[in-house]
């Protein structure tokens, strides 16, 4: 198996603690939010759900829950269960193949992962060590603070690179079609995105964040699973959009149109739709019937 696309920087071992807590939560957080901060959920024990990117999930005691900036969030716990879980926030991190200020996503592009006992009891080890820490009023608490953030760090890197070193151990397929899954599994959710997002404004820039990857390794992987790139994808699909506006309501104007698959100039939109169609839209419209 070749290295893993993330790999730790300089800038890795230098994160800004911002702040960590212990709780028992019984009733559901009374919003669903989001931060521009990197934040794990570690479950210390008992069983709990979360609404996640408006997917359930079930944890329970082991689960760490990673919740990069911009992903929606929120804490459902039942009435008749309860569970611990420590939070852990931080900042200023980067990884080389990954959007700064974002860490990895766990194995297959997950959120969430199980820890084996190996993991677990040095983790939990520092959540209870952190916990202790913020606690007092000793001189370098902070420092002491951001030195086990670090050791938090390390060990769920070194936690992700051994997922993937036993993947890679237990499949039999040929090495480029086990990376081959990756790629389309990747293709899928940019493609999956700009279905979702057409009516806005979108940069490449933004589709690799909200992948938690870098820019050219998406563009690279989407070309190579679908043969074109990812902006000549949005295009066509917004053109495809524009042209079921135009034919379910012809007398739209071009503005309008142009505004709801993500265009605010109408002539550039205009001159997007001649080039795919051979039409400007004001002619497509003069030949639709009325």
């Amino acid at each position: 198996m070749e290295p893993s696309v993330y790999d730790l920087t300089y800038n890795d071992l230098n994160p800004r603690f911002l702040f960590c807590c212990n709780l028992l939560r019984t009733e559901p957080e009374m919003n669903y939010h989001c931060h521009d901060f990197i934040e794990f959920v570690f479950i210390l024990k008992g069983k709990t759900t979360f609404r996640i990117d408006e997917k359930l999930y079930d944890v329970e005691e082991g689960s760490v829950i990673l919740l990069n900036p911009g992903t929606y969030h929120q804490s459902l716990p039942a009435a008749e269960t309860s569970a611990r879980k420590f939070y852990l926030a931080f900042s200023n991190v980067e990884f080389a193949g990954c959007t700064r200020g974002h860490f990895p996503l766990f194995k297959n592009y997950q959120l969430l992962t199980t820890l084996p006992d190996s993991y677990k009891k040095p983790l939990f080890r520092l959540c209870n060590l952190m916990e202790q820490e913020s606690k007092t009023c000793r001189p370098g608490r902070y420092f002491m603070l951001k030195s086990y953030l670090i050791q938090v760090i390390c060990l769920l890197c070194r936690y992700q690179k051994q997922e993937l070193e036993e993947d890679a151990k237990h499949q039999y397929a040929p090495r480029y079609e086990f990376k081959s899954v990756n790629k389309k599994y990747v293709a899928q959710q940019i493609m999956h995105y700009m279905e979702t997002h057409y009516k806005e404004k979108i940069s490449l820039d933004q589709i690799a964040a909200n992948m938690y990857l870098s820019s050219f390794y998406i563009s690279k992987i989407f070309k190579s699973e679908t043969g074109d790139t990812p902006i000549n994808y949005l295009i066509s699909l917004r053109m495809q959009k524009a042209r079921e506006l135009l034919d379910e309501n012809p007398e739209q104007s071009i503005q309008a149109v142009a505004m709801t698959v993500g265009y605010e100039d109408a002539y550039h939109f205009s001159k997007l739709f001649k080039k795919y169609f051979g039409l400007s839209p004001l002619y497509y419209k003069a030949r639709i019937p009325q």
